[in-house]
């Protein structure tokens, strides 16, 4: 047995994080790995449209954003595993439809079934049920960096298998990932003694009514939906830019991205660091913001030729990683107690609908206007965002924790006001079903030990 209270995650903690870091980051590989390339190798499917490629782009976005939730509602009554099975099953079979289609409304048909695999919820929550709540937050760091890494690597891997092996051999990879996150669920990921069903790992019922009223959490839905739907039309694009405008061969786009993101990763360090030790996040997440727009204003006057559009891509990429790796962050700050699990549901659907719209309006915008129209599009958007997004509050700079609670405890009536007037203490909400209380703390003000003595005022001897 190890220790409860241990500093260090155990044997087994590390395994469920590793595995389940993995599983995300062979699933979300999959679905990254279409975006540089469906642009232009796309073009030779049969019945192929501006439009219809950038359906086939969005597509599992819309599936995924619908799906998502009630996957993580069943994961709760029947168990994570037979869930994540399931949908990693679904989306090899998607993978294997798209392989084997020679129209592009096959392939749109493949993408919508990849999206239906909708396994995000389940994961995160058998990640809350192998970890001890001290590690959680260093575990889903790991699942969120594996994110980040799939999608670096897929902007260079598709472009590489596709010129190998075509768009089919691109989509068989695909599927051949999704079966190697079945063996390691199956093979590496330690099995749970029971489910916790807790408001940090999954979405609440008894919070969704305030997660929707809370305009600030509004604020970073529309955020995180803006900037996928800006990201897959600019997909819709930005590749077919390089051929046309910098006449680069679509076969040698690899190197663009590769480049992009290596610099970009780099280069968005510095501001998160500020953001994070200054308190400064809001002024970090409105530059970031200006700076897309600014990016896809230069794209539409400027981007004419290659070297244009490789700068051009590397500001963008430093943006939008920023960002991304900003607003999960911004969530749980934003948050109130007892709701991050519901807030953090609500933002990937928000994302999921963010990039199914993207696909669709980038390659109608396509259609009506060509390249121009788009970027002018993503512009437009852009703005809508920064005016959205200028009345948002700075977030409190909180840490959530969630505590256990005694039988005596649960029966006093006035914990939380008197936590409350701790020091640092920003929220709280006692949860009497899970014998539980969750607050949000400055961990730079409050006091543990008046916290603990609040929580557990006399402790029995071991």
């Amino acid at each position: 047995m190890h220790d409860p209270h241990s500093e260090r995650m155990s044997h087994s903690e590390t395994r469920a994080a590793g595995g389940l870091a993995l599983v995300f980051a062979f699933r979300m590989l999959g679905m990254f790995m279409v975006l540089p390339v469906l642009a232009t190798y796309g073009q030779d499917l049969a019945g192929a449209t501006p439009s219809l490629i950038g359906l086939a782009i969005g597509a599992y976005g819309l599936t995924q954003a619908i799906l998502q939730i009630p996957f993580g509602v069943i994961s709760d009554r029947i168990g994570r595993r037979p869930v994540i099975y399931v949908g990693l099953l679904i989306f090899a079979a998607g993978s294997v439809l798209a392989a084997n289609a020679d129209s592009i409304w096959g392939v749109i048909a493949g993408r919508v079934l990849q999206g239906a695999g909708a396994i995000s919820a389940a994961v995160m929550a058998l990640l809350s049920d192998l970890t001890r709540e001290q590690h959680r937050t260093k575990a889903m760091a790991m699942i969120g960096m594996s994110i980040g890494v799939s999608f670096a690597v897929a902007m260079v891997v598709g472009p590489l298998l596709t010129r190998a092996f075509g768009l089919s051999g691109l989509f068989w990879a695909t599927a051949a990932m999704a079966l190697v996150g079945v063996l390691i669920i199956a093979g590496l990921v330690p099995r749970a003694d029971h489910p916790l069903q807790h408001r940090e790992s999954g979405v609440a019922k008894q919070a969704l009514g305030a997660t929707l009223r809370h305009p600030d959490l509004l604020r970073l839905d529309f955020g995180i939906l803006a900037l996928h739907a800006i990201l897959m039309a600019s997909f819709v694009a930005l590749p077919l830019a390089l051929v046309e405008r910098g006449g680069l061969p679509k076969e040698e786009h690899w190197w663009v991205y590769l480049t992009a993101l290596l610099v970009s990763f780099f280069a968005m360090i510095p501001f998160i660091i500020y953001g994070e030790k200054k308190r400064r996040m809001k002024r970090v997440l409105l530059g970031a913001v200006a700076v897309l727009l600014l990016c896809e204003l230069f794209f539409w006057q400027l981007g004419t030729s290659l070297r244009a559009l490789v700068i051009g891509a590397v500001v963008f990429f430093t943006a939008f990683n920023l960002l991304e790796a900003s607003l999960p962050s911004l969530i749980s700050k934003v948050a109130p107690a007892g709701g991050k699990g519901t807030a953090m549901g609500v933002y990937s659907t928000s994302q999921f609908l963010g990039a199914a719209l993207g696909g669709i309006l980038g390659g109608w915008l396509f259609a009506q206007g060509g390249l121009g129209m788009v970027f002018i599009g993503c512009a437009v958007l852009c703005a809508l965002w920064l005016a959205i997004a200028v009345t948002m509050r700075e977030p409190p700079y909180v840490t959530s924790l969630r505590l256990p609670l005694s039988p005596a405890a649960l029966r006093d009536a006035g914990l939380a006001e008197r936590l409350l007037a701790l020091p640092g203490v920003a929220d709280a909400v006692v949860v009497a079903e899970e014998g539980a209380i969750y607050i949000k703390v400055d961990t730079e003000q409050l006091d543990r030990t008046s916290l603990e003595r609040l929580i557990d005022p006399a402790p029995a001897a071991c």
